[in-house]
């Protein structure tokens, strides 16, 4: 029941922020981009290195994983290790990175309880961690653009099991300025316009506009 005396000026408590949340990324690999016929490929990198961005700018914890990078799939996408230079990317057989001791104990070691996860590919290496995850109590949040099936049917498909089971969708620019939420934040303000103008499209593009005609201040 609505309570009026309970209204005020204060974020939902189901908001992402730089301390309650920690980025996923599974198996942005050569070989799984190969099967990944979902979407345009180009445009599942570019929201892959637009959230790997807005996770770094913001501090957010990052785990890095693949599997059979050495038999198989491949290294890292190398875009998306540049942004984490150094960090160690934890390498699986499993296809269920949810049941690899080394993966889980990283995500409990950050002790954050939002899980904002994209992967290749969707029906397979991001329906089962989220579905193990959701069942031991994490909130799990779905990047699907910088996520991938191997057709859209099976991505589309995976998404629809995941949200009914708990999952929310979301994109990586909603990660990224939900991560900001106030452009008065000048700390990461600067962050996030690089972020948008480099990977977000015709935004980014809107506001190389408005800082050449407004001044470079000028709010997403």
């Amino acid at each position: 029941m609505f309570d009026a005396t309970r209204v005020s000026a204060t974020p939902s408590p189901d908001l992402l922020t730089p301390d309650n949340s920690v980025v996923l990324f599974v198996d942005h690999q050569p070989q799984m981009f190969f099967g990944t016929g979902s979407g345009d490929r180009t445009s599942i990198i570019n929201a892959t290195v637009g959230l790997a961005k807005a996770a770094r700018a913001f501090d957010v914890p990052a785990v890095l994983t693949t599997v059979a990078a050495g038999s198989f799939s491949g290294p890292l996408l190398p875009q998306l290790a540049e942004v984490f230079p150094g960090q160690d990317v934890i390498d699986r057989t499993s296809m269920n990175a949810w049941e690899d001791e080394a993966l889980v104990e990283a995500v409990r070691a950050t002790g954050r309880g939002k899980v904002v996860i994209a992967g290749l590919w969707t029906e397979v290496c991001l329906v089962l961690p989220v579905l193990s995850m959701l069942d031991q109590g994490y909130e799990v949040y779905v990047v699907t653009d910088a996520s991938g099936g191997v057709s859209p049917q099976a991505h589309e498909h995976a998404i629809q099991r995941m949200t009914q089971a708990g999952a929310v969708p979301v994109t990586w620019v909603q990660v990224l300025l939900e991560l900001q939420r106030d452009w008065a934040r000048q700390e990461t303000y600067g962050a996030v316009m690089e972020i948008v103008k480099a990977h977000a499209g015709a935004y980014g593009l809107g506001v190389v506009y408005a800082q050449a005609v407004i001044g470079e201040h000028a709010a997403g």
